[in-house]
């Protein structure tokens, strides 16, 4: 165990202080993880947290994409989850700014972040930066910190329950999808709520109930984990309950190759009579009065979707927190209006 921590140190180290060494102490490092006990990786991932937070991009990176690899083997994203996110957060506003002068200085778009640096993208960017070179490293280190806080944003609710200013985060990572698909998944992961409660409506017995989320990735998530909640169950509403199986694949199991179709018996409005649309995300439904309030009523067609979800390596739940009789909500049906049919 002590040996791996001092390799580990080193590594850091040598990112931190540019060091020519890590070209050979990363990749060996990378290697030399691979069957360490998760409790030893958990020990280092402090050290690694730190390294990632001072080194510059193009070496912390590196770092970054260790530590993926460790929490997706089962380590704790305990002391990098903050750093990565941060990182992330700091090349994503260099990279809109790097984007931005590309295209002033040549009418096009900016090389792919999976490229290579070159003296001539310095030469290119160089009137609108201070320091152009640490401009272009920020540019090509963004992939491979998309790809780390991909996996701590899934990894983490309480680094997703942290995120501050979500929508104008995701907005600045979001800026960058077109240029790097995998800032789109991070900018996805930022909008996931976390700790959320909703406040659902059941038109046709004016009942309701408060439900608390966490994970869930987009609307046809929350489709099949309400219904997994309500059919069928006490206090719930009359219906076939959703299997088991069909549940965990949208909390937390894999589903088979061949994905199966599953279906909802709702359509979800909003407290405006808005249609809720299944491919967006719990944190598009407006609130009232603080709350996020949902709506359920008969589905105007048949809706079926593919069992899954849409950030594989995140636990989706949602959980009953109290049931709200008729009468207890009377001062909410009143303003709330029937469904906007959008189809007319």
């Amino acid at each position: 165990m002590s040996d791996f921590l001092q390799q580990v140190d080193a590594t850091v180290r040598a990112a931190v202080a540019e060091d020519q060494a890590f070209s050979d102490l990363m990749p060996r490092l990378m290697n030399d993880s691979r069957g360490v006990p998760t409790t030893v990786l958990n020990t280092a991932m402090t050290t690694m947290g730190e390294g990632i937070a001072a080194a510059p991009p193009n070496l912390g990176c590196w770092l970054a994409i260790i530590a993926g690899a460790w929490v997706e083997n089962g380590a704790t994203t305990f002391g990098v989850e903050e750093p990565v996110l941060d990182r992330l957060l700091a090349v994503a506003r260099d990279g809109v700014a790097f984007a931005e002068s590309w295209k002033r200085a040549t009418g096009g778009a900016p090389p792919h972040p999976d490229g290579q640096p070159s003296q001539e993208i310095v030469d290119t960017v160089s009137r609108d930066f201070a320091d152009p070179v640490a401009a272009m490293m920020s540019w090509f280190a963004m992939e491979k910190y998309a790809l780390s806080a991909n996996t701590m944003l899934s990894a983490s609710p309480g680094l997703r329950a942290s995120v501050t200013d979500r929508e104008g985060k995701a907005e600045l990572v979001g800026r960058l999808a077109e240029h790097c698909d995998k800032m789109g998944w991070v900018a996805r992961l930022l909008r996931v709520l976390e700790g959320e409660r909703l406040l659902v409506l059941d038109r046709a017995s004016h009942r309701g109930w408060t439900v608390g989320i966490s994970g869930i990735g987009d609307t046809f998530q929350l489709h099949v984990l309400l219904a997994g909640a309500l059919l069928g169950r006490p206090g719930g509403i009359p219906g076939d309950p959703v299997p088991d199986e069909v549940i965990a694949w949208f909390t937390d199991t894999d589903v088979p190759d061949r994905g199966p179709i599953v279906s909802s018996t709702w359509n979800l409005v909003d407290a405006h009579g808005e249609w809720i649309y299944n491919e967006g995300v719990p944190a598009d439904i407006p609130a009232v009065a603080g709350t996020r309030v949902v709506v359920l009523d008969p589905p105007s067609y048949s809706r079926s979707f593919p069992a899954g979800r849409k950030h594989p390596m995140m636990t989706g739940r949602l959980t009953l927190e109290g049931l709200h009789l008729a009468e207890d909500l009377g001062e909410w049906w009143p303003h709330i209006p029937a469904a906007n049919n959008p189809g007319g």
